[in-house]
């Protein structure tokens, strides 16, 4: 097999197809050798060199694939090193081979998969020479086609490869510039390639050339001009010719989607009406509205169910784009409206369909018509706002009532809408009870967050249709109630959907016929949960009581007795032991003591006492039942209760009381301890501490500042637990060796020390006088965790000490800049000799260590400046270590601390700031274009993007007064420093990439300097140059453009949540901020 390897000697194709045949069905070592000499021929420099040989010679398709695949790579990599006779010898060959195999109907059909590859490759070499170095590119393939059909089949694929790769992928592979080029060139030669589709279209009877074509003018559609769409017959074409043809009729309505889907002037308005009547004559014709789609689709062909979904696409697409200009015309059409209507009902048939992509294809569409009706609705309440209306039109009651309101236009399909919608309620992330694929009622182990995402697009449907008829919503959802008592709708599934519907529209009813329909609705669920009979049964029906109420926080507020009542039955649920009831009752809880906690510190009118004194009178009683997690959550949200009591000493009472029960366990684990330190030894013990601790936690989570009253009274004893602990776990490692940390014991241990750094973290973000903390709580605090810290072994150092210290260092700010020289010397080195010997060890040590290092550079910046110069040296090389580290949360805080330092040292006095610069700004700069131009460090895109940007800046500006060079190095010792930049870069630039012309180069450094003050422009000049770099050329560089998809998504959330908070109901009641809804 080695052989293959040598170079100088001829190729022996016969024996490249035998590694090859023993690369795919061979075993064992065999099969990696020849794995092993096949990746090493790729890798050869030379290897395109007998690509020729083996695809004229190899008996084997996947052979000729590997050589393609060599020939692939040098296009996109090396093509323009090459010279100008080889690249046309290549051309030719592949042109050759192309025609050759794509002439002949048989031998097309035999290596179509082949034929597939050598039209990408052909494509690749076009990306690269047309139109400069073959500008005869079109007229050539145009004329080709019409000689031979076969050979036309085949120029419809490669021209529609060529589409995509210009107006579809461009943006991530070739330069701004080249790609408007293209593209440019692309429509200024498209009449030719437009007359040659017409053509076919018009006239061919092959349906493999027909399907080919249609193919290849749905990736036109989108970009053509539209003259060649409106002012030809191409859509009578594409409608009378194809649309009802079974075999055509798919490709075919994705065409009519894609000319629907355009967003053009006015004038083509008229055109558009003309293409909806076209496709619904077609539509009827094919397939009656009174079908069940939902039960064709289940037992048709895919190709049949291809249809229902491009129907659902094509509706979906059209509306969104031109339903008002359609809405429009019925003003001249009449008939038009009726349309309208026929094609909304078959949109709500394909809305049942049971495919989740189908159905979130339709979703889409129900929610943009929704709002818009809302927003219409709302606009006509606004105008009725001013006191004296003098407006002939009437009372804003008769004009919601107009016929020709959109509203009431649509009612009818509204209201079959708001059926499907009900019915086909997904699960909301609250409910943890679910049936398995066994039929059985079990707790939920693992969220779907598709169906979460699709749960929110539902219930944003539903709250439209419930503000645009309130009534007729609620008609529904009683009548299918009705159904669930009387038996003859029950399932689990319809009760479920019902239920999950009937919360999900909460706040969307005016509050008085909530509180008649809520009443109702927990009445009847109440009842149902006294008539079924079985564990199950039983379980559902809870579920959903807890769901419901869990969701209407406003109606519980405003009803006391119904308060207690729903928090009483929710007492009762917590001792009922099916799986995930318990759970779903404690989190039921917490979330109604978050929305309502300050009812239950106030005494209401005919109670004795505020609630909160009844819950902790009887804590240990309605947790008797409960798992520790789930005694956290209900500790938690009794907190809650809690922190709303205002008056402090009434406060203090309360939480004394409320920890009553975990302090008297406390208190009796360290009087033993105290006695006998062997206490700590004993499994039992250590778990009911760790619990102890965890209550802690949840307390301190949700009471906030005021738990000091709790903390104050255990911080002494704690820190002596942790102490000792962190003692017998030391122990253990040197009487066991680091397998010690395995064992069960030692992990438990561990436990404690965790819950005690993570009550104190808590407690840290809660704090409000932080200087209070840092005189107080702090200094023994870190003498504790520190010294513990640096002396332990490696596998006993615990990570969360460096979180939590990076937490107080950010906290308390300045307060803690006196205490950096200590924090590093207990951590810095002795973490570094953990995390430096690779990047995969101790993750977690990493993102603290690079987590505490940011915190102390933003909040303690005064701190580095007075370090020794070999431990900042130090500090800095673990900085460029992180980002260079292939993880890209660590990259990225590596990237964000150089960003800050440069920023920081940059404002400092001149003395420190020069000295800084001239020892690090070369070495920084370099590794910064390392890694930028890293194929393994894309992610880290922008931020290496901002810091270059703001080292030319910084280069330009008078924020360096010293020289970043060593005069006595150089040939001019009175260059300034920009200067000295350019050059080096240049340089540095040329000697990585050698195969980039120094011209390329220098334009590219030039552009550097002159573009560092607009971020778009430095930025999209860094990434043209990266995509000419052979490392990104051809490879996925969607990591280039990753912040601006991330800042669109994150602008679009917001917005969309500002918008939504304006809608009563949109937003879950959970999810509402502190804005009044919230005691």
């Amino acid at each position: 097999m080695e052989t293959l390897l040598d170079f100088n000697a001829d190729l022996d194709v016969g024996l490249f197809d035998r590694v090859v045949t023993t690369f795919y069905k061979g075993v064992g070592p065999e099969q990696l050798l020849a794995k092993q000499v096949l990746e090493q021929f790729q890798e050869h420099p030379d290897a395109w060199k007998r690509v020729d040989g083996i695809l004229e010679r190899s008996a084997l398709t996947e052979a000729k694939f590997i050589a393609l695949q060599i020939l692939e790579k040098l296009i996109k990599t090396m093509w323009k090193a090459l010279p100008l006779v080889q690249r046309q010898g290549i051309k030719n060959f592949i042109v050759a081979i192309i025609i050759k195999t794509s002439s002949d109907e048989t031998v097309l059909e035999k290596n179509r998969t082949l034929l597939g590859k050598l039209n990408i490759v052909l494509v690749q070499i076009l990306k690269q020479d047309w139109p400069h170095n073959w500008p005869t590119f079109i007229p050539e393939i145009v004329a080709s086609s019409k000689s031979n059909v076969a050979l036309c089949e085949n120029n419809m694929v490669i021209l529609k490869l060529l589409s995509e790769e210009i107006f579809d992928y461009s943006a991530e592979q070739l330069t701004q510039q080249k790609a408007k080029n293209l593209k440019n060139q692309l429509c200024g030669e498209f009449s030719e390639i437009f007359q040659l589709c017409h053509e076919v279209l018009e006239k061919a009877v092959k349906p493999s050339l027909i399907k080919a074509t249609l193919h290849t003018l749905l990736r036109f559609l989108n970009w053509i001009p539209l003259g060649y769409i409106f002012e030809t017959n191409l859509i009578d074409i594409l409608r009378n010719r194809f649309l009802e043809v079974a075999e055509f009729r798919n490709i075919t309505l994705k065409c009519m989607t894609e000319i629907g889907a355009l967003q053009v002037g006015p004038e083509y308005d008229d055109k558009f009406v003309i293409l909806f009547q076209m496709v619904m004559s077609g539509i009827t014709n094919i397939m009656p509205v009174d079908l069940n789609l939902a039960d064709i689709y289940e037992n048709s062909t895919d190709d049949d169910q291809n249809f229902i979904q491009n129907l659902a696409m094509h509706f979906s697409t059209f509306f969104s784009a031109h339903l008002t200009v359609v809405e429009k015309s019925v003003a001249a059409v009449p008939a038009n409206r009726d349309l309208i209507i026929l094609a909304h009902r078959y949109l709500l048939k394909v809305s049942q369909v049971k495919d989740r992509e189908v159905f979130k294809t339709c979703l889409e569409y129900w929610t943009k018509l929704v709002a818009e009706l809302y927003d219409e609705m709302q606009s006509l309440r606004s105008a009725e706002m001013p006191i004296l209306n003098l407006s002939p039109s009437g009372t804003l009651g008769s004009r919601l009532n107009n016929p020709n309101l959109r509203k009431n236009v649509y009612a009818e399909v509204l209201s079959q809408l708001r059926v499907v919608m009900i019915e086909g309620m997904v699960r909301p992330e609250e409910v943890l009870i679910v049936e398995n694929d066994e039929g059985e009622i079990v707790r939920e182990t693992l969220k779907e967050s598709d169906t979460i995402t699709l749960y929110k697009g539902m219930r944003e449907v539903l709250v439209y249709l419930t503000h645009l008829d309130t009534e007729d919503t609620e008609r529904i959802m009683s009548a299918k109630l009705e159904k669930q008592m009387d038996g003859s709708e029950w399932s689990w599934d319809n009760l479920n959907q019902l239920c999950w519907a009937i919360g999900s529209i909460s706040g969307a009813i005016p509050e008085e016929a909530e509180k008649r329909f809520l009443v109702m609705v927990i009445k009847d669920l109440l009842s149902l949960c006294e008539m079924k009979r079985g564990k199950d049964n039983k379980a559902v029906v809870a579920s959903n009581i807890m769901y419901v109420v869990g969701q209407y926080p406003r109606f519980l507020k405003a009803h006391w007795k119904f308060l207690k009542t729903v928090v009483n039955k929710l007492f009762e649920f917590m001792h009922e032991l099916h799986e995930g009831v318990q759970d779903m009752a404690c989190d039921t809880f917490i979330k109604i003591s978050q929305k309502c906690r300050r009812h239950f510190v106030v005494q209401q009118p005919h109670e004795i006492m505020p609630y909160i004194d009844e819950v902790l009178a009887s804590v240990d009683t309605i947790t008797s039942d409960l798992q520790p997690q789930q005694v956290h959550t209900f500790y938690e949200a009794v907190g809650y209760m809690i922190a709303a009591q205002l008056n402090k000493q009434q406060q203090e009472r309360l939480i004394v009381k409320y920890m009553e029960l975990p302090n008297r366990a406390w208190d009796n684990l360290m009087a033993q301890a105290a006695e006998n330190v062997d206490v700590l030894n004993n499994p039992d013990n250590i778990k009911i501490l760790a619990n102890i601790l965890k209550t802690y936690v949840s307390g301190c989570t949700a009471v906030g500042s005021p738990f000091i009253v709790q903390i104050g009274r255990v911080f002494v004893d704690m820190l002596g637990l942790y102490k000792a602990v962190s003692e017998l776990i030391s122990q253990s490692v040197i009487t066991q060796g680091p397998i010690a940390t395995k064992t069960p014991r030692v992990r438990s241990m561990r436990t404690i020390k965790r819950e005690i750094l993570k009550l104190v973290d808590v407690y840290v973000s809660k704090a409000e006088d932080l200087q209070a903390l840092n005189d107080t709580m702090i200094p023994p605090l870190l003498n504790a965790i520190l010294g513990d810290y640096a002396r332990n072994a490696e596998p006993a150092k615990d990570a969360e000490v460096l979180n939590v210290v990076a937490n107080i260092v950010n906290r308390l700010g300045a307060l803690m800049t006196d205490k950096v020289p200590g924090i590093l010397e207990a951590v810095f080195e002795c973490t570094l000799n953990m995390i430096n010997k690779n990047f995969e060890e101790y993750p977690e040590h990493r993102v603290g260590f690079f987590k505490l290092l940011q915190a102390i550079n933003i909040s303690c910046f005064p701190a580095l400046i007075q370090m020794p110069g070999h431990q900042f040296r130090l500090l800095l090389d673990s900085i460029v270590w992180a980002f260079k580290h292939t993880m890209r949360d660590i990259g990225d805080v590596g990237l964000t601390i150089v960003l800050d330092l440069l920023n920081n040292f940059s404002k400092v006095e001149p003395q420190i700031s020069n000295a800084f610069f001239q020892s690090y700004f070369i070495s920084i700069l370099q590794d910064i274009f390392f890694v930028i131009t890293s194929t393994s460090h894309k992610s880290g895109f922008k931020l290496q993007c901002l810091i270059l940007m703001n080292m030319f800046q910084l280069v330009d500006s008078p924020a360096i007064t010293a020289p970043l060079f060593d005069p006595s190095t150089v040939a001019n010792p009175a260059m300034s420093n920009p200067e000295y930049i350019r050059g080096y870069c240049v340089d540095l630039l040329l000697r990585a990439f050698p195969h980039l012309q120094p011209a390329q180069i220098e334009q590219f450094v030039l552009g550097l300097f002159q573009l560092n003050k607009d971020a778009v422009a430095f930025k999209g000049h860094l990434r043209d140059f990266l995509i000419t770099l052979k490392e990104f050329a051809g490879d996925d560089n969607t990591d280039l453009f990753i912040d601006e998809r991330e800042a669109e998504a994150a602008d679009k959330k917001r917005a969309d949540f500002e918008a939504a908070l304006k809608i009563p109901g949109m937003i879950k009641p959970s999810d509402r901020p502190d804005d009044g809804m919230m005691d």
